[in-house]
């Protein structure tokens, strides 16, 4: 009875929620001390401290024994909760080994357009994961982890459902283009340094204008001056304009 699925679960690409893990890491999951001892009366609710309390992510190790985070996402393919509440556990950004539970779970069981749509804004939490695999630890990222899930067939030992491309779903009309972030950087760079220059070329422009300006009134000022010193720097001439012909009869006579 404890390893049976939800009544009234939906099926998921047509079969049994709890088929999606392949009948061997299944038995072995059922089989775990971890499944028996915490797995058992577990909710969507409840199913948050266990995942709050994961150290590591992955599939298999060892002598084929399955990790506590491939326990939790079986757990959760068997009680099936809303969409509502996958989405609260995706946005807890503080709890990192939640949000990557959350992330495989929409991966095996939405739809293709909305995988895209709600899984590639995570492709920008670059936190650091520790993945436990038949080799031992191994690290990684949400990103990479992420990035596995849109791209690889098989995750954590999981054989994922088969998503369609983006490019098709495009096409199709159901699936938006995606917005590049670098793109988006790029072009507000190239936007930054176009006013830049504007306002560069604008400065230029004015201070050239003002130097013309005060140059033409330095040679109007030194025009001027120029003039005073010529007129006094000639007092003969300015005399013999000033002195009348009858006063220069009378002093020659």
């Amino acid at each position: 009875m404890a390893n049976t699925t939800v009544t009234g679960a939906k099926a998921i690409h047509g079969q049994n929620p709890q088929s999606l893990v392949e009948t061997v890491i299944r038995n072995r999951i059922y089989e775990s001390s971890f499944w028996k001892e915490h797995c058992f009366a577990l909710t969507a609710a409840s199913i948050i401290d266990k995942a709050i309390e994961l150290k590591t992510l992955g599939g298999v190790y060892g002598n084929q024994r399955p990790t506590e985070y491939l326990c939790l996402l079986l757990k959760l393919l068997q009680i099936q909760p809303e969409k509502e509440i996958l989405l609260e556990y995706l946005q807890a950004d503080e709890f990192k080994y939640l949000r990557a539970l959350a992330a495989l779970y929409i991966r095996m069981t939405f739809p293709g357009a909305e995988v895209y749509e709600t899984l590639e804004p995570l492709l920008k939490d670059y936190r650091k994961l520790r993945l436990r695999n038949m080799g031992g630890y191994v690290l990684t990222f949400i990103d990479e982890f992420v990035y596995e899930l849109l791209t690889e067939e098989r995750v954590c030992d999981i054989i994922l459902p088969r998503l369609p491309k983006r490019q098709i779903l495009e096409d199709n009309g159901e699936l938006g283009p995606r917005k590049s972030r670098l793109l988006a950087a790029m072009e507000g760079d190239s936007d930054n340094e176009s006013n830049k220059s504007g306002s560069k070329s604008r400065g230029r422009s004015r201070s050239v204008s003002d130097v013309g300006s005060a140059s033409r009134s330095r040679s109007r000022s030194r025009s001027g001056s120029a003039g005073s010193r010529y007129v006094s720097r000639s007092p003969s001439r300015s005399l013999s304009r000033s002195v009348s012909p009858e006063r220069m009869a009378v002093d020659e006579s």
